[in-house]
């Protein structure tokens, strides 16, 4: 079984429709299906507003769906209750994007870390502020850095805080939303070399989402690609990258920056045209999926 089962997941946002107007419901996400096994690395990919941090945060239910499953360990989490719910956030937990806004800058980093274990009751203060400090260990930073401030880290060390928070409840399944977008490159590699040595060393699953492609096949082991609210490609990242099936997936790998100034480019241009846009998702090969 897998660990985590998204099916037929919908969110509808009302747009505001005027003084005597109604408002129009948009489908940020639209009819969505994957899952994820334990111990895997699957991407979601797509430009800015293809709805993959929307599905993201539905998953862990910090945006309600309008529709739709999500399984985790088999229990549907939009069923659970309130209390059940902050139960299954120590499974489940997300690193955000912006490490400038995702953190608190009037708490210390310690209180930013240790602030999940007093939520959950986990503790006394002592065995906390050892946890902490082990946790800052963990992630490549010095307990003796604890009492700073946000704003006296660095984008980078910021992030590894936000990720140090995330682990704090030992969760099992975490999403990675763009967690390196607002990093310097050389900043990148590192908290990416970090993210995957954490992995084998804590048995973690990863939805990792971005729009980096070169990232998403250097890391994941599944892709796929959201265009429009919907999953219009969907197979193994090896698979994918090296035989596109759809429009828009081909000209968004054809959108990759290459190394070589000399050697030739040809940028596919989307042409909408092209694409069924109600099409149902196929097998291609196998476990390779296109809208086509």
């Amino acid at each position: 079984m897998p660990l985590v089962e998204v099916s037929r997941l919908v969110k509808e946002f009302v747009r505001e429709g005027g003084l005597f107007r109604q408002g129009i419901p948009v489908a940020a996400v639209n009819d969505v299906s994957f899952s994820i096994e334990e111990g895997e690395t699957f991407g979601l990919v797509g430009e800015s507003g293809s709805g993959k941090t929307t599905t993201g945060r539905c998953m862990l239910r910090l945006v309600e769906p309008t529709s739709g499953d999500v399984r985790f360990r088999g229990d549907n989490v939009l069923a659970f209750s309130t209390r059940r719910m902050r139960e299954a956030r120590r499974d489940m937990q997300i690193v955000f994007q912006d490490p400038y806004s995702s953190l608190n800058p009037r708490m210390r980093a310690r209180q930013i870390v240790e602030e999940p274990l007093i939520i959950h009751r986990l503790g006394d203060r002592a065995s906390r502020r050892a946890r902490v400090a082990e946790l800052f260990r963990l992630v490549g930073l010095s307990p003796a850095q604890l009492d700073r401030y946000p704003h006296e880290f660095s984008g980078g060390q910021r992030q590894r805080i936000g990720l140090a928070r995330a682990l704090a409840l030992n969760p099992s399944f975490v999403i990675l939303d763009e967690p390196v977008s607002a990093l310097d490159v050389s900043v990148q590699a590192q908290v990416i070399n970090l993210l995957m040595d954490l992995q084998q060393q804590l048995k973690l699953t990863y939805l990792f989402i971005a729009h980096d492609l070169r990232l998403v096949e250097h890391i994941c082991t599944r892709v796929a690609v959201m265009y429009l609210g919907r999953i219009v490609e969907m197979g193994p990242t090896a698979s994918v990258f090296a035989a596109p099936q759809h429009p828009y997936t081909r000209a968004l790998l054809s959108a990759i920056p290459i190394p070589d100034p000399d050697a030739p480019r040809r940028r596919i241009v989307l042409d909408p045209a092209t694409m069924k846009r109600d099409a149902a998702l196929r097998e291609i090969s196998e476990g390779h999926f296109a809208a086509i």
